[in-house]
């Protein structure tokens, strides 16, 4: 986020901060399904997740999504859907879970967290020099995902279009989606949230999501 990116703010509470959390695991859930059954992916909701991954010490909680709620539009949807008992794509809410899930792995593995942390201070070096979204980035983060979260016991097996998923660079673009995902869930745990809190606080989290439009 640059000095001149614009702020908008939401309440400042932790529902509202669930909320957003939450977003940008289903909005990573939401581009590997598309990516795997396209090949495509809306560029503001992918350049959203990879500099999240990136900036593992933001200014403030806002600067981790860029500024505005509509960076995360995509992940709010989805979201709604499921607090809202809406119909909603089951392969993007499986995906969306098994984050949740593998983020909980993850959270009690120190050595890997500490890998982790390690590889992607290396990677905002190489970030610096050639740019957040450069294949060599997105590269490396895929590395980081298949290297660490990839030998855990719990895995996510993405389904879609064979050809797709083999064909250049695609296997690390849907990695490092998947490692924006897993950055996006320890927020959600950071700032509070539970996987109980979403059947029994549903009220208060679609109250929130309303709010934010």
């Amino acid at each position: 986020m640059t000095a001149s990116t614009p702020i908008h703010r939401v309440p400042d509470d932790p529902t509202s901060r669930q909320a957003l959390a939450l977003a940008g695991v289903f909005q990573a859930a939401s581009l590997v399904d598309e990516l795997a059954r396209t090949g495509q992916v809306d560029q503001r909701a992918w350049d959203t997740l990879i500099r999240a991954t990136l900036d593992t010490n933001p200014e403030s909680f806002e600067a981790i999504y860029g500024g505005h709620p509509n960076n995360l539009r995509r992940g709010i949807e989805v979201l709604d859907a499921v607090i809202g008992r809406k119909q909603a794509n089951p392969v993007v809410l499986r995906y969306g879970f098994s984050l949740l899930l593998l983020m909980n792995k993850l959270r009690t593995n120190d050595a890997m967290m500490s890998d982790l942390g390690t590889r992607l201070t290396r990677i905002q070096g190489q970030a610096e020099h050639f740019g957040e979204t450069h294949e060599n980035v997105i590269a490396s983060l895929g590395e980081a995902y298949q290297e660490t979260l990839s030998t855990l016991k719990t895995r996510i097996v993405v389904q879609g279009d064979p050809s797709l998923l083999q064909s250049r660079m695609m296997p690390e673009r849907v990695r490092a989606i998947l490692l924006a995902g897993i950055r996006f869930a320890l927020l959600w745990h950071q700032q509070g949230g539970r996987r109980w809190k979403l059947v029994f606080q549903r009220g208060a989290l679609k109250k929130a999501v309303d709010q934010l439009g």
